[in-house]
């Protein structure tokens, strides 16, 4: 590792996280094994070699499944809120490796520290927010028709919950699903990113050290890790009952494929294609600072990343050259230097991606108003720096109609009333996130209505990045229609069940059928 980069930290926070150089890879618990081919873990900081980890084998798999499996049945008896207090310990742990975490993050992923400390908070979060859950695992009573009956619903734990998470956020929703899975009495078997994962195992060995804490079985929390072959161990496996992938909408459909064959269940967080109208009546400097943030933070790898700006006509060129302005000031850089807003994409494949879709942009007929290109020289260790660019476009595009994970932002007119804007806005195959800025109060409840956004999120007067965990987080259309983190969203870890108790010495039929017999 460069020197600079050493400075920060990465070293000690390895140490703290108890990462090994080697033989690192499918877990658990404490022990580490597997016999499969290596993954080397390379950052987009500066290029160099993290650690080696180990892929899962189908043997090695099938053993942690065993494990899962067998601590599922010991769980699952564990009353809700001791669950809910194991939680609460791993959220503490949180907090005490809150900055090794989130220099890991920020090192092997690319994205800036603030963002990586932020995604661990995230993290901290949700746990809190299961803690108080774990109190609140509710059904309902119903009044029954046959006197002398009782009726009521309750939920029980589906038992083993397969995690497929991506590479943007490498811990964060791994917390969003295993949190709740666990304080519902379900255990994880997560395979995270190829492309992170010593973020994996460096959650896994926090986890790991609860569960040993408390003498509670190993199988609670298991990593395995490796490409989509080794995904496909899970989505095939009639042993878990559900399985919450991130990722493409193209992988996303693969998994909802293979698990629906087998009559499973899918939580699927998928593509997203974010718009921002801007209307007449929005204020510019929060416009800015939205529009802005949405399209460079994380270097425009969120699934919720700004990709297109929809702006009225008659403040087109205001608010342009506004945002235009503000990408001047951006300072790309080494995520690790606080200093920095912009730091590297993910890997060289994501660069020819990016330089690829701004060609074909162009191509098509959009118009450059803040170049873009791939980022070299000194402080640029790596090849994967590339800068924020701008491309004015006409909606119909087919570039601006596909998502590119990378930092780049459409802009475009639009004419008339929101009705238009929306129009562009939902013409899109994805619908996670959107937003509006405005102060009118009618387009605000326009944007909000049943003819408004078709988006699982819809914000007005900020951004469309940054959501809350208190609130059910995902999106619709070829996002997948999945829900992870607050409001009810634990629901989708747990079975339901209908109860009827007669109490009295009778047997009364239901819609008052008669069976008489002596």
């Amino acid at each position: 590792m460069s020197k600079k980069v050493l400075d920060f930290g990465i070293d000690k926070a390895l140490n703290i996280l108890g990462i090994l150089p080697e033989n690192a890879g499918t877990s658990t618990g404490e022990e580490q094994f597997s016999n499969g081919s290596v993954i080397r873990s390379l950052s987009p900081v500066d290029g160099q070699l993290i650690a080696k980890v180990k892929t899962t084998t189908k043997a090695d798999y099938d053993v942690v499944m065993e494990t899962a499996t067998s601590a599922f049945k010991i769980w699952r008896k564990i009353p809700a809120p001791q669950r809910g207090e194991i939680v609460r310990q791993f959220a503490d742990k949180l907090r005490e490796k809150k900055e090794a975490l989130g220099k890991l993050v920020s090192y092997e992923m690319g994205k800036s520290y603030q963002e990586g400390l932020g995604e661990v908070q995230e993290m901290i979060d949700i746990c809190d927010f299961a803690v108080g859950l774990s109190r609140q695992l509710h059904g309902l009573t119903m009044h029954s028709e046959r006197p002398g009956h009782r009726m009521y619903e309750q939920y029980h734990p589906l038992g083993v919950v397969g995690i497929i998470s991506a590479f943007n956020f490498p811990v964060a929703v791994w917390a969003w699903n295993t949190a709740l899975a666990w304080v519902c009495g379900d255990v994880c078997v997560w395979k995270p990113s190829e492309k992170t994962p010593l973020c994996g195992i460096a959650c896994h060995n926090i986890a790991a050290q609860v569960f040993a804490e408390n003498n509670l079985p190993e199988g609670i929390s298991c990593l395995i890790n490796g490409d989509a072959k080794v995904g496909a161990f899970m989505t095939k496996d009639t042993r878990i009952p559900l399985i919450s992938a991130t990722g493409s909408t193209k992988m996303g459909k693969t998994v909802a494929q293979e698990v629906a064959a087998r009559l499973g269940k899918s939580l699927l967080e998928l593509g997203g294609n974010n718009a921002i109208i801007v209307t007449p009546d929005a204020d510019v400097k929060m416009t800015v600072i939205g529009a802005v943030f949405g399209a460079v933070g994380t270097a425009g790898q969120r699934c919720t990343s700004t990709r297109r700006l929809i702006i009225h006509e008659s403040v087109y060129d205001k608010i342009i050259a506004a945002v235009v302005e503000a990408y001047k000031q951006l300072r790309i850089g080494n995520p690790l230097d606080e200093n920095n807003h912009v730091g590297p994409i993910i890997d060289t494949d994501a660069v020819k991606m990016y330089t690829k879709a701004l060609k074909q942009v162009v191509k098509e007929g959009g118009h450059v108003l803040v170049e873009g290109g791939v980022i070299s020289g000194e402080g640029f260790e790596s090849a994967c720096y590339v800068k924020p660019a701008i491309v004015a476009v006409e909606p119909h595009f087919k570039m601006v109609q596909q998502e590119t994970f990378a930092p780049i932002l459409y802009v475009m007119k639009y004419r008339g009333d929101v009705e238009n804007a929306l129009d562009i806005q939902n013409s899109v195959a994805q619908g996670l996130s959107s937003a509006i800025m405005t102060n009118n109060l009618r387009e605000a409840e326009r944007f909000l209505s049943v003819e408004g956004s078709d988006c699982g999120i819809a914000n007005v007067n900020i951004g469309t990045s940054g959501a809350e965990i208190g609130g059910a987080f995902g999106g619709e259309k070829e996002t997948g229609g999945g829900r992870e983190s607050g409001s009810d969203a634990w629901k989708v870890y747990m079975r339901r069940q209908t109860n009827t108790i007669n109490y009295t010495t009778e047997l009364p039929l239901a819609q008052g059928i008669k069976f008489d017999i002596d």
